[in-house]
């Protein structure tokens, strides 16, 4: 049997090095045993949107100004700020003296070859047969890859300078010789690691042959820290955030009210990542649950609570409302066509492979005899690529957009007669207009459209209807 885990820090958490080192590294979730541990670190908070984008802003970071333009007064400037803000972070942690020193030059040595490559790229697509787009990719990748390395390499020595045997443990393959599968790197990488003597600092992005970025994008971090976890067949897999799973958002039900999850299962943690609301993106979570690891995600800055333990084979005791949660700013698309009906598989189709194509995250969909809305977690600028695009391919067809807000009630079992029932009359119940409604045969979730402005509102009335007023909440976090 596996002796140890495998834990994932978030980029929040990473900002704050002596909450890490005295809630987490100091204080081992599971056991007493100081090592055992493997840590996967994300990249500083905000680093990877001065990186690539802002990931809900879409402003754009290094990545998108060479990718739009390749103006290189700009990207060149962001990338110089970046490396300012960089060594700023490092004078914080480190203080004057060589180790600052040291971690400066390390990040330097990275921004420098990643500034030579783009200028090197810039120079050779100036040349009709290179295409920059051909390449883009690549370089988003590689820009990536810059903030985990840094975060990783700071933590790393800065636990050895506190006394800690920390290795750092470098996967994005800067200047490997060869490529290979994320499998194969992380293999090689861990072979000669004694976990029972060392504490491994693990770098959240891994380059693999066929890239991370192009199927998870911002989730890579997620996906190496599973495929570690089943490689070396971990015990459990930790993820440490800086807020509690639970039951809603106490911001807007209030902290009395919200409660933290004890239990729940992979099937609404996927339901969480639908809405935007990761606990873990659903294919890293999928190898954990085919591997039969359990997840546990805790509270960085409150390390006695046991956190919320997700499994494959969890059921709650009796069927009722785990979590409220939803949306706030989603775009719905609604395609209506007299010609689609008899032939809706023909449309849905051609929409689909446009939203594929501008990698829109498609949150829920309507279809009946003549009209096809989809709800999507895009920003406005995606939008307006999209709309631009079925309004070219479909000229007949009346294509109109709206901004909405989803709210969810989510449940590892809700096969109850008159829950939904309850869950409609107390939306009602606050004037809300419910735009539409969605619920699947598994019943682990119940959505309802609703204005934007109406968003906090149906949380709270759900919350206390079907998670308050029978402390479905507080009975499951007891029972963990």
């Amino acid at each position: 049997m596996a002796l140890h885990t495998v834990e994932k820090i978030g980029g929040t958490s990473m900002s704050d090095y002596r909450s890490v080192r005295d809630n987490i590294i100091f204080q081992p979730s599971v056991s007493s045993d100081f090592y055992n541990r493997i840590f996967v670190v994300s990249a500083y908070g905000g680093i990877t949107d001065r990186l690539l984008e802002h990931k809900k802003t879409g402003d754009a970071g290094v990545y998108a100004m060479f990718a739009k333009e390749r103006e290189q007064e700009n990207w060149l400037s962001a990338l110089q700020d970046l490396r300012n803000n960089l060594e700023a972070i490092n004078l914080d942690l480190f203080g004057e003296g060589d180790i600052l020193e040291e971690a400066n030059y390390f990040v330097g040595q990275r921004l420098e070859d990643a500034q030579r490559c783009l200028e090197d790229l810039n120079r050779l697509c100036s040349h009709g047969h290179f295409a920059v787009a051909e390449h883009l990719s690549t370089v988003r990748e590689m820009l990536a890859s810059i903030g985990e390395a840094h975060s990783a390499w700071n933590m790393a020595r800065l636990l050895r300078r506190d006394g800690v045997n920390a290795v750092y443990v470098d996967l994005t393959g800067w200047q490997s010789p060869s490529h290979m599968s994320l499998d194969e790197r992380i293999v090689a990488e861990f072979k000669n690691i004694d976990l029972s003597t060392q504490l491994p600092i693990t770098t959240g992005y891994a380059h693999s042959e066929t890239g991370l970025m192009s199927t998870f994008d911002r989730g890579y971090s997620e996906m190496t820290f599973s495929r570690i976890a089943v490689l070396t067949e971990a015990k459990e897999a930790i993820i440490h955030k800086e807020f509690h799973l639970s039951s809603a958002d106490p911001r807007m039900v209030g902290e009395g009210n919200a409660v933290p999850i004890g239990r729940t299962n992979y099937d609404v943690a996927d339901q969480l990542a639908n809405l935007g609301m990761e606990a873990i993106h659903p294919k890293a979570a999928k190898g954990l649950r085919q591997s039969k690891i359990p997840l546990r995600v805790k509270n960085t800055f409150e390390p006695d609570h046991t956190g919320t333990l997700i499994t494959g084979d969890y059921v709650s005791d009796s069927p009722c409302v785990e979590i409220i949660a939803g949306c706030r700013s989603v775009y719905a698309i609604e395609v209506f066509d007299q010609e689609m009906t008899g032939d809706i598989d023909i449309f849905d189709t051609a929409i689909m492979k446009v939203l594929r194509q501008l990698n829109a995250h498609i949150i829920a969909k309507d279809i009946n005899a003549n009209t096809i809305t989809h709800y999507l977690g895009v920003n406005l600028k995606n939008l307006k690529r999209i709309m631009a695009i079925l309004q070219g391919q479909f000229p007949d067809a009346e294509i109109s957009q709206r901004k909405v807000a989803i709210v969810s009630a989510i449940g590892s079992d809700m096969k109850t007669t008159g829950m939904l029932a309850k869950a409609v009359k107390a939306i009602a119940e606050q004037d809300i207009n419910v735009i539409a409604m969605h619920q699947s045969m598994r019943q682990v979730d119940m959505q309802f459209v609703v204005d934007e402005s109406d968003f906090e509102a149906a949380i709270k009335a759900l919350h206390k209807e079907l998670v308050e007023v029978h402390e479905h909440g507080r009975a499951i976090c007891l029972a963990s």
